[in-house]
């Protein structure tokens, strides 16, 4: 992915060089990035990895889904603070990740602590099960369990 990202940025570097103007423009250059983009893509099979295009959409899908949650949760924080009185059950569960890897692993615990009211407390080594601490069991799981199935997805195409 790096090589194809730089040899599309260098494309679009020897497109402004080539046009015969006075001075840089952001046009041009984004006009190169786009042959070189096309260029790439028709080359794709020439290149050991996939095409490039596709891992950047992972990330700004991965980037969408931790603003959303973001934004979720503090509205659901301030709902629980706002509310007259407190009814909570809050409680330890547990589940098993699919995801394999530090790096993975890591991206989704720190995802998952971003869901309303849920903090991951510790991963078990070797067997990847999660164990977080909600602070309303109830509504927490069954939120922490739909997020973990999308960011899983997410995760997974953004490092796979």
């Amino acid at each position: 992915m790096p090589i194809q990202l730089l040899l599309n940025i260098l494309i679009a570097l020897l497109w402004v060089f080539l046009q015969d103007e006075d001075e840089f423009k952001f046009t041009t250059f984004i006009a190169g990035f786009i042959v070189g983009l096309s260029l790439i893509f028709i080359m794709r099979r020439f290149f050991p990895t996939p095409f490039y295009l596709k891992k950047v959409i992972s990330i700004f899908h991965l980037l969408y889904l931790f603003v959303k949650e973001l934004i979720l949760s503090s509205i659901l924080m301030i709902r629980q603070i706002l509310r007259p009185k407190l009814n909570l059950t809050p409680g330890i569960f547990s589940f098993e990740t699919e995801l394999e890897g530090d790096m993975e692993i890591t991206f989704l615990a720190l995802l998952l602590t971003l869901t309303p009211g849920s903090v991951v407390l510790e991963i078990a080594e070797g067997t990847n099960v999660f164990y977080i601490h909600a602070m309303d069991i109830p509504e927490s799981m069954d939120t922490v369990l739909k997020a973990k199935g999308t960011f899983e997805r997410a995760i997974m195409e953004v490092t796979r």
